[in-house]
């Protein structure tokens, strides 16, 4: 295990010759890529989201595709299509763009529903249907999708069904100020993302996403993400909880956060690190919550206090 836990080091430290002053913000993004899961960059433009999912791209080894999600995008540009080929008197499926191992989907809230059910199907089940025909898609398989803040010109609200689809949901914020004069510069001649290196291959990925599986997982704890789930759906603060999904989600994040630490078993701080991020986009402030101001984050740090993980 020890042996992944340097992996996983060697990444962010050739994700961070992009990415100044986020390494808590890295960790929890490489977290859920080892979980196999898909990750949703939530804030407003020019805050580093789209060099973060690049330069993870590259130190993955990774193929990698870039859409912008613009309204006039089609469902077809995702999945992909059938042309007619007059030569062969056949026709031919044509790639989409999630035909990639890693698909940097830009300012998702911003495209037809049509066109986010299509991508989020893809990410469901890693495969499409064209014509009545299935084409998988490559394996490892991960999304970065990122919106900006509701109420931006030309957005709209994500449905709860489909954020539910996103493993977890990070804010990655302005800068501190040093950190900010190391971006100016370190861009004044030259595209930081240059320097960061290929750490391991799509092989090894495989790999370490298949080692996170196998991670113990102890029958108490299993009970405490249940109970966290639970308090979700009986809080005054909250109309919904978190579902059975929602529930999967931090066991996959925690067994992936153990990994990424050189264990080979989960513990209650595992949960802790990642509940939040996994959660926050799956709930709903009820009135009573709306009233009182409350944020989803904190409501769930108030329910993670009250089990004292």
């Amino acid at each position: 295990m020890e042996s992944y836990k340097n992996i996983t080091d060697n990444i962010i430290s050739e994700v961070k010759k992009a990415v100044s002053g986020k390494d808590e913000a890295l960790r929890k993004i490489l977290t859920a890529i080892v979980a196999g899961g898909n990750i949703l960059l939530d804030d407003i433009p020019g805050v580093g989201k789209t060099t973060i999912a690049l330069a993870f791209s590259k130190a993955l080894g990774l193929d990698v595709n870039r859409i912008y999600l613009t309204p006039d995008v089609l469902p077809t540009d995702i999945t992909g299509f059938t042309v007619y080929n007059k030569q062969t008197d056949s026709f031919e499926y044509k790639e989409g763009v999630v035909m990639c191992n890693l698909l940097l989907a830009d300012e998702i809230n911003r495209t037809s529903s049509k066109t986010q059910s299509a991508l989020l199907q893809a990410m469901e089940e890693k495969r499409v249907s064209v014509d009545g025909k299935t084409y998988d898609i490559p394996s490892p398989f991960t999304v970065f999708a990122t919106q900006n803040p509701i109420g931006s010109i030309g957005t709209s609200k994500l449905p709860e069904s489909q954020l539910d689809r996103f493993l977890i949901r990070l804010s990655i914020g302005y800068p501190h100020k040093s950190d900010e004069i190391a971006i100016l510069k370190g861009r004044r001649g030259n595209n930081p993302l240059d320097d960061v290196n290929r750490v391991i291959d799509k092989e090894v990925l495989c790999e370490i996403q298949a080692a996170a599986k196998e991670v113990f997982v102890d029958d108490k704890l299993y009970e405490k993400i249940v109970d966290l789930s639970d308090k979700t759906r009986n809080n005054p603060k909250l109309l919904t909880g978190i579902s059975p999904r929602g529930s999967l989600s931090v066991l996959h994040m925690s067994m992936a956060s153990a990994l990424c630490s050189g264990r080979d078993y989960v513990s209650p701080k595992d949960i802790k690190a990642v509940f939040t991020d996994t959660c926050s986009h799956r709930i709903t402030l009820s009135p009573q919550g709306l009233a009182e101001g409350a944020a989803a984050e904190g409501v769930l740090e108030e329910i993670l206090k009250s089990e004292r993980l």
